[in-house]
């Protein structure tokens, strides 16, 4: 065969097409795949294993709580901001509470956290207590 569409024998012949692939996309109903890779099993949905995915642990409450009995703390040891010491140390004993509460449920792993925050809480309550016992004994040392 010639490369101009012509035999050898003088008579003209089709050129021959190739097979007709088909399209991309998803193959029609009932079709096989031809050649080529294999076709991939069905995805499962998400979560649809044998096992459920980790609960993540909720620290935030215990973290909070150990925070602001820090700042409380810190604010109750100097005599200026006693006032700020006060409302901390209440929010570091509310919210190491409610830390607490979701480590006994199970919900976060941070006891350590949430009690230090409850003692630092108390702490930054008692401090401003002890400033002014201290300052009215001295006074009152001083007016005698």
């Amino acid at each position: 065969m010639s490369g101009y569409g012509q035999n050898s024998y003088g008579q003209p012949q089709q050129p021959q097409q190739p097979p007709q692939q088909p399209g991309y996309g998803y193959p029609g109903p009932g079709s096989q795949p031809q050649g080529g890779y294999p076709v991939a099993p069905p995805v499962q949905p998400y979560g649809a294993g044998p096992y459920a995915p980790p609960m993540q642990m909720s620290n935030g409450m215990g973290t909070a709580g150990l925070v602001t009995g820090i700042i409380g703390a810190v604010c109750s040891l100097i005599v200026v901001f006693w006032l700020f010491g006060l409302i901390l140390g209440i929010l570091g004993i509310v919210f190491g509470a409610v830390g607490r509460s979701k480590v006994s449920k199970g919900l976060a792993n941070n006891r350590g956290s949430a009690t230090a925050g409850i003692v630092l809480g108390v702490v930054a309550l008692a401090l401003p207590f002890l400033w002014f016992a201290l300052f009215a004994s001295a006074v009152s040392s001083a007016a005698w």
